[in-house]
């Protein structure tokens, strides 16, 4: 199982050549009008929803993966830094750790189906926990945004086929390495009913 992604810098190319330029003027103009990261994330999502609907063919080299971890393909970083879009490639059993971000950020399922289960921390210090609040099973052509706070999640294809993911991030990941703030290692506490 992985807990990390891959990236080389031959994979950032012109989204031009990837058939995705439609997709970077859309989140291009919505951050640039967006209000808040909230806002932004939202905006985002329906601009990759409509992206996923039209069906657009993705390069085999965006299509790669590693047998030991999930793999990340930097496709367009904007100039300003100001958002990445990027693909990720899962083999079955393969998962991020739970992790927040360093800023918004909507995942689109292209191929196959992503496991999302989502965390709140609760308690503070020593006695801290991971408290599940939700988990979904998204079929290709789901869309989801989030934003800090309230962002703590982790992704994992639990399917017995390969899933390729697109993800748009308010951050230059290419800089970065990832959007990824932090992962966490606290326990998680059993869900309850109502909690």
């Amino acid at each position: 199982m992985s807990t990390t992604g891959t990236m080389s810098a031959s994979d950032t190319v012109s989204p031009v050549d990837t058939g995705l330029s439609g997709l970077v003027e859309s989140v291009r103009g919505t951050v640039r009008t967006a209000a808040s990261a909230t806002a932004t994330a939202d905006a985002v999502a329906e601009d990759l929803a409509r992206y996923l609907a039209e069906c657009h063919p993705l390069p085999r080299r965006y299509r790669r993966c590693a047998r030991d971890h999930y793999t990340q393909h930097v496709i367009h970083t904007e100039p300003d830094g100001s958002f990445s879009v990027v693909a990720l490639v899962w083999l079955p059993g393969q998962r991020t750790p739970v992790h927040d971000h360093v800023a918004w950020c909507v995942s689109g399922v292209y191929e196959g189906e992503e496991h999302e289960e989502r965390f709140e921390l609760r308690g503070s210090g020593d006695a801290s926990r991971l408290v599940p609040i939700g988990e979904s099973v998204q079929p290709r052509g789901a869309v989801s945004a989030l934003a800090p706070p309230g962002d703590i999640h982790r992704v994992s294809n639990s399917s017995d086929s390969l899933t390729v993911s697109l993800h748009v991030y308010g951050a230059d990941v290419a800089a970065r390495g990832s959007s990824v703030r932090r992962t966490y290692s606290r326990p998680v506490a059993p869900a309850r009913p109502g909690s």
